[in-house]
């Protein structure tokens, strides 16, 4: 069949091409122009063309700068402004990949997409989901649990049975025309972030406004750097006067620029709300896993679902819990959906 690839010019995506082509499949290797950092699309499509070359595949360049721009980056920049931590991956795949790029496809003919993630498509009772990658480490069902039913239906992960340790030397035996490791770094995890978050926000806010430090209580226990650059959980870059163990960011005020801080286990939490996003209306009492960082173990929770809210009672306390970023519920494997924490 016609299938499309999202080529990023890494060895992940041009393994992908390698395998879908050597299954038989009429492949349309696609790029995404998503960030204004030209030199970076220059060496990322003259690898990809180097690929559909030797492959003798289709290869194509479609420029979303403009929607980029709208959907995904000035939602970072003013979720930072809100003092919360977003997670632009998760609203790029959906919007983005499986939602621009999808369309774009399927007028030129595709019949499925592929990409290079690390997750897997299971059938469960006659339905597609996206389930967890057979390498736990670099597993990214994560990120993709906001993305819509017809575009599950139509999703192909080559490595979602391989470990990425496998896919490398794997990768460059199939394709000794590719080059040498050296030359292909891993993918940043936020693409327009060369190396920190503050260096795109500096272009757009002040956030080396110094302000005051609170504790639970509502004291003035200290100072800070400025609110955008610290997230619920950081430890360090702020003083506390007269401290004696580690504190923690428990929340942020923006419109006062002042953050508040606690120990650890002020930290805790044991009820998580997030805006629903994809997760069905009919969890009422029922028991789960959710994650709620890309990091973070999962953790049984209760959940309901009220209206367009998702409330998870969780077994056992967790730390760290951030607005905006992903509350994603799995069942066994399967992710189930989720939505962005409030």
């Amino acid at each position: 069949m016609k299938v499309a690839l999202l080529m990023s010019g890494g060895v992940d995506s041009s393994y992908s091409a390698y395998l879908l082509k050597q299954a038989g499949h009429d492949v349309l290797g696609i790029y995404l122009k998503l960030h204004d950092k030209e030199k970076k699309h220059e060496v990322f499509i003259a690898n990809c063309q180097k690929v559909a070359k030797n492959l003798d595949i289709d290869f194509m360049v479609i420029d979303a700068q403009k929607e980029f721009k709208e959907v995904v980056y000035n939602y970072f920049i003013e979720s930072y402004k809100r003092g919360e931590t977003p997670n632009p991956c998760a609203m790029c795949n959906p919007n983005m990949k499986f939602g621009l790029a999808l369309q774009k496809a399927m007028e030129m003919g595709c019949e499925k997409i592929a990409t290079g993630h690390y997750a897997r498509i299971k059938e469960v009772n006659g339905v597609k989901k996206i389930a967890k990658a057979k390498d736990s480490s670099k597993d990214q069902s994560y990120f993709l649990y906001a993305i819509s039913q017809d575009a599950i239906n139509r999703l192909i992960f080559p490595l979602g049975d391989m470990l990425k340790s496998e896919v490398k030397p794997k990768a460059f035996e199939a394709m000794p025309w590719f080059g040498t490791l050296e030359e292909y770094k891993e993918s940043q995890e936020i693409c327009f972030v060369e190396s920190d978050y503050i260096d795109i926000l500096k272009k757009h806010f002040d956030v080396e406004k110094s302000g005051i430090v609170r504790n639970a209580q509502g004291q003035i226990v200290g100072s800070h750097k400025g609110y955008m650059q610290y997230t619920i959980g950081k430890r360090k870059g702020f003083s506390v006067k007269g401290a004696h163990e580690p504190h923690f960011v428990l929340g942020i005020n923006p419109s006062q620029n002042e953050i508040i801080v606690g120990k650890k286990e002020e930290l805790a939490k044991i009820l998580v709300e997030a805006q629903n996003v994809s997760l069905d209306k009919d969890f009422h009492g029922q028991e789960y896993e959710v994650k709620i960082r890309y990091r973070s173990e999962p953790t049984l929770a209760t959940l309901e679902v009220d209206n367009d809210k998702i409330l998870a009672r969780l077994k056992e306390p967790v730390y760290g819990v951030a607005k905006g970023q992903a509350l994603v519920v799995y069942d066994d494997e399967c992710v189930l959906g989720g939505g962005v924490i409030v």
